[in-house]
């Protein structure tokens, strides 16, 4: 497709209404929570992480939240884990290591998916439904209705009501933990398949053989005065802990949760030394790097810089508008110091001859472009921790391993 305009801060969304209206699903309307890097600087310069051990997993009121909510940043690398990282040296000891456990497991969901790719679409190491009815959240439950609304609005949840909704669908109702999870990524601002897939494996015990029991008291602990006000107060319908019934044990887990076959693949060493080495004349960026600090945009702050929307992959995964308008902020951000082009198509058709630098992304869609594609330049992913081969079955053997 020809080249479209690069978006402009204030209009992102007319701009998708106008060149992604093909694929769009609901009403263009952004998200309180701004995309774009100056809005990420000013998110991290605002968190102080004191009290954040104690506040983390607090729900509602709102005001009584201690959650970052530095996660879309993260997740588009407008924020760098490393950057995160350092911001809170000299905090608290106690808060600064309850922060920091969150951003390793963030590593660690990375390179879970660095390593295994698409295989995380199944359960890795105990049986569990994968695939379900279709199915969506109750309605008339306080808790339920609070959480599905705020992601709805706004395209972000707490860690906590990620953990409560994920139950809901699965432990207590049943339901296969893809299908939520993809409910997830396409109105999670910070969806990853990476995280989420680590998150909804964990709730539902794919990953631990232990799922999550979502129940009132988490509720009455957690968003104090919320059930009072629920039409299902006197009869509610989580009062009790569900079943603690285990899932079985895989007997055909991927060996690579144990081993990884191929460091070289998964870490991005092998594609940087992949490159031609060749003058590049342009830098792809990806949705996994959009930042500022990305490594192949400060390596080239002369050259032009190429964005594809992935039209063919947009069609499938049906993203809300929010993420859009979301990505689409970034991108105008950007182009006010950089000179961006823009398209909508198939990355590889998009990008075929041109020489380009980028960034490694740990993420199998950047293994599948980029091998159709000329790279004169591979940089280094900014990884927290260095990739290892040992196991990670579970995010405490994977850290019997890591070094921050």
């Amino acid at each position: 497709m020809p080249e479209v305009a690069a978006p402009e801060r204030g209009s992102e969304a007319e701009w998708v209404r106008r060149h992604l209206g093909e694929i769009l699903r609901d009403e263009v309307a952004p998200s309180p929570i701004a995309g774009g890097q100056r809005a990420a600087d000013e998110a991290l310069a605002g968190f102080h992480v004191r009290g954040y051990s104690a506040r983390r997993n607090e729900v509602w009121p709102v005001d009584r939240r201690g959650a970052s909510g530095l996660s879309p940043y993260i997740r588009h690398g407008l924020l760098t884990l490393p950057r995160v990282w350092e911001h809170v040296e000299g905090g608290p000891a106690r808060d600064v290591e309850s922060f920091r456990d969150e951003l390793l497991w963030q590593e660690y969901a990375r390179h879970l998916y660095a390593r295994l790719g698409d295989a995380t679409q199944r359960s890795l190491r105990y049986a569990v439904e994968e695939r379900g009815a279709p199915y969506d959240w109750p309605e008339g439950m306080a808790c339920v209705d609070f959480a599905t609304d705020e992601l709805r609005r706004t395209g972000w949840l707490t860690n906590q009501t990620r953990m409560w909704l994920a139950s809901q669908w699965t432990v207590r109702d049943g339901g296969g933990w893809r299908d939520g999870e993809d409910a997830f990524f396409r109105h999670l601002l910070d969806g990853s398949r990476a995280a989420n897939r680590v998150g909804w494996q964990w709730t539902v015990g794919a990953l631990t053989g232990k799922p999550y029991g979502f129940s009132r008291w988490q509720v009455e602990k957690r968003a104090p005065g919320l059930c009072g006000g629920c039409a299902l107060a006197r009869n509610c319908p989580i009062q009790g802990w569900p079943p603690d019934d285990p899932p079985e044990q895989r007997s055909y887990a991927d060996p690579r949760v144990r081993r990884d076959p191929d460091l070289a693949w998964t870490s991005g060493t092998a594609a940087i030394s992949d490159a031609t080495g060749a003058a590049p004349e342009m830098v792809w960026i990806t949705a996994e790097s959009l930042g500022d600090e990305d490594p192949a945009l400060r390596a080239h702050p002369d050259l032009p810089v190429a964005f594809v929307w992935d039209q063919p992959l947009l069609q499938r995964l049906r993203l809300s508008v929010k993420r859009l308008v979301f990505l689409t902020q970034c991108l105008a951000d950007l182009a006010e110091r950089r000179d961006l082009v823009v398209r909508v198509g198939a990355p590889a058709e998009e990008l075929a001859g041109i020489t380009l630098a980028t960034t490694f992304a740990p993420v199998p869609g950047w293994h599948r472009i980029s091998a159709d594609i000329d790279l004169a330049r591979v940089h280094p992913w900014p990884w927290l921790v260095p990739p290892h081969d040992g196991p990670v079955t579970s995010f405490t053997a994977w850290r019997r391993r890591a070094r921050a």
